[in-house]
C-alpha cells in the first residue's frame, strides 16, 4: 500500500505544509510565553509545558512520515477499520481511562497522557467520506441520510458520556460537509432551530417555553386548516402530531438534560453567558480574565515576553484552551489577525484542493477536514473574547498537548497524502 515511487514527498501541497510549520511554530513561541517563569532558566527545559510540547513538535516528524509513506487507497481502503478501532478507544475509557478534571477522557501511559477523542475526528471524517462516496450510495435517500448521522452521532455519544461536551460538539461541524453533498438546508435550519429552543429553555424554564411554543404550533396548525381545510388535515396530520411530539420531547428532554446531567460547572458556563449570572471570580473568572489580557494588548501588541497579565500567570491554564489571549496581549490586534487569516489561508487552501479532487472520497474528507478547523477555530476564540461559554476545545496547533497537536496532524497530513495522489487512478 505504499505510494508509487520512493519519493513520499511527490505531489506535496508545499503551501498546506508552509502553513502548518508557522502555526505550529508561532503557537509554541505562545505557549512559551505563557508557560515560562523566572525560575526557567534553560530554553529547552523538558519539565516546562513548552519544553513538553516541543517533544511533541519533533515526534510530529516520524509521524508525518508514516502518513505519507502509504499511498491514497490505503485510507480510503482501511478507512472502516480506523473508525471502528478508534470507536473502541473511546469505549476502554470507561474501563481503562483516567478522570481528569471530572471527564474520564485520557489513557495514562506513566508519563504520556493519550486523549483519544482528538483522533477520532480524523478517522470519522474518514468513514463519512467512505460511505458517501460509494458508488452504490445515493445521499438522497432518507435512509442513507441516516447512516451518515449514526457515523457521526456514535462517536459524538460516546464522548459525551465522559463526559466531555466540548469535543463532543465538534461533530456538528460534519453538517457542513453533509450539506456540501447534497443535505438540505432544512436540516441545518432545523438545527439552528433547536439550539435557539435549548437556550430559550435554559433562560425562561420549561413550562414557559413548552407552553408558549405549542400554542403557537397550535395557531398555526388551525390558520393552516382555515386555509386549507380537510385536504390540508388528511396529508398532513402526521406532520402535526409530529411536531407537537417533537416539541414537547426536545423541551422536557433539555430541561432534564440540563439539571439531571450536566455538571455544575456546565451550567454555570451557560447562565453567566445567558446574562443569568454575574460572576467575574468564580466560574466565569478565566473568560473574564482573557478578555482583558487581550484588551490590553492594544493595536500592535506589548511584545514577546512582555505581556504583564501573562507573565503574572492572570488567566489559569492559559498555555491551553486560552492561549488565544497570550496572541492578544504580545501580539495585539494585528498579531490576532494575522493568526486568523493564516487559519482563514489554510482552511481556504483545503477547501481549494478538495474542489480539484475528481475522486469523491478526497473531496469530502478535504471538507471534513475544513469544517472541523472553522469549528475549532471559531468556538475557540469565541470562548476565549467571550461570545461562547467555556467547553474546552483547543485552538488547532497552538493550544498545549500532544494528543490535539498528533489528532490534527493526522487530520491534515491525510489529506495532504490525498490531494497528493489525486493524480492517479485509484
Amino acid at each position: 500500500m505504499r505510494q508509487e515511487g520512493n519519493n513520499i514527498f511527490a505531489g506535496v501541497d508545499w503551501l498546506l505544509v508552509t502553513l502548518f510549520v508557522i502555526l505550529v511554530s508561532f503557537g509554541w513561541l505562545n505557549i512559551y510565553s505563557a508557560s515560562k517563569t523566572d525560575e526557567d532558566i534553560e530554553l529547552l527545559s523538558f519539565s516546562t509545558e513548552y519544553g513538553k510540547q516541543l517533544i511533541f513538535i519533533f515526534l510530529t516528524i516520524p509521524l508525518i512520515i508514516i502518513i505519507l509513506f502509504f499511498n491514497a487507497k490505503f485510507y480510503e481502503k482501511f478507512s472502516i477499520i480506523f473508525y471502528l478501532v478508534s470507536l473502541l478507544s473511546l469505549v476502554g475509557l470507561f474501563f481503562f481511562g483516567k478522570t481528569i478534571n471530572g471527564a474520564t477522557s485520557w489513557y495514562n501511559f506513566g508519563v504520556l497522557g493519550l486523549q483519544p477523542s482528538e483522533f477520532v475526528k480524523a478517522f470519522t471524517a474518514l468513514a463519512v467520506a467512505k460511505l458517501i462516496s460509494d458508488r452504490q450510495y445515493n445521499f438522497k435517500l432518507i435512509k442513507n441520510q441516516i447512516k451518515a448521522f449514526i457515523v457521526i452521532f456514535i462517536p459524538a455519544f460516546l464522548i459525551t458520556l465522559q463526559p466531555d461536551v466540548g469535543s463532543a460538539l465538534i461533530y456538528v461541524a460534519f453538517f457542513f460537509v453533509l450539506h456540501r453533498e447534497g443535505l438540505t438546508l432544512n436540516y441545518i435550519i432545523l438545527g439552528t432551530l433547536l439550539i435557539v429552543m435549548f437556550l430559550l429553555t435554559i433562560l425562561l424554564g420549561v413550562t414557559l417555553v413548552l407552553s408558549s411554543l405549542l400554542i403557537l404550533l397550535t395557531i398555526f396548525t388551525v390558520y393552516a386548516i382555515y386555509r386549507g381545510g380537510k385536504r390540508f388535515l388528511r396529508f398532513n396530520w402526521y406532520k402535526i402530531i409530529a411536531g407537537y411530539a417533537i416539541i414537547t420531547i426536545f423541551i422536557i428532554g433539555t430541561g432534564f438534560t440540563y439539571n439531571n446531567i450536566f455538571k455544575q460547572h456546565h451550567r454555570d458556563r451557560f447562565e453567566i453567558l445567558l446574562g443569568l449570572k454575574q460572576d467575574s471570580q468564580g466560574i466565569g473568572y478565566n473568560s473574564h480574565q482573557s478578555e482583558l489580557t487581550i484588551s490590553s494588548g492594544g493595536l500592535s501588541g506589548k511584545g514577546f515576553l512582555k505581556g504583564d497579565l501573562t507573565q503574572g500567570d492572570f488567566v489559569p491554564e492559559q498555555h491551553t484552551d486560552y492561549i488565544f489571549s497570550v496572541v492578544g496581549e504580545e501580539w495585539g490586534f494585528l498579531g490576532s489577525s494575522l493568526v486568523i487569516i493564516l487559519f482563514m489561508l489554510l482552511m481556504y487552501r483545503v477547501i481549494y484542493l478538495a474542489e480539484t479532487h475528481t475522486n469523491k472520497f478526497g473531496r469530502i474528507y478535504g471538507y471534513g477536514l475544513a469544517s472541523i478547523l472553522f469549528f475549532h477555530v471559531i468556538v475557540n476564540i469565541g470562548m476565549v473574547i467571550g461570545l461562547f461559554p467555556t467547553v474546552g476545545i483547543p485552538l488547532p496547533f497552538f493550544s498545549y498537548g500532544g494528543s490535539s497537536l498528533w489528532g490534527f496532524t493526522i487530520l491534515l497530513f491525510i489529506f495532504i497524502r490525498l490531494d497528493a495522489h489525486k493524480g492517479y487512478d485509484w
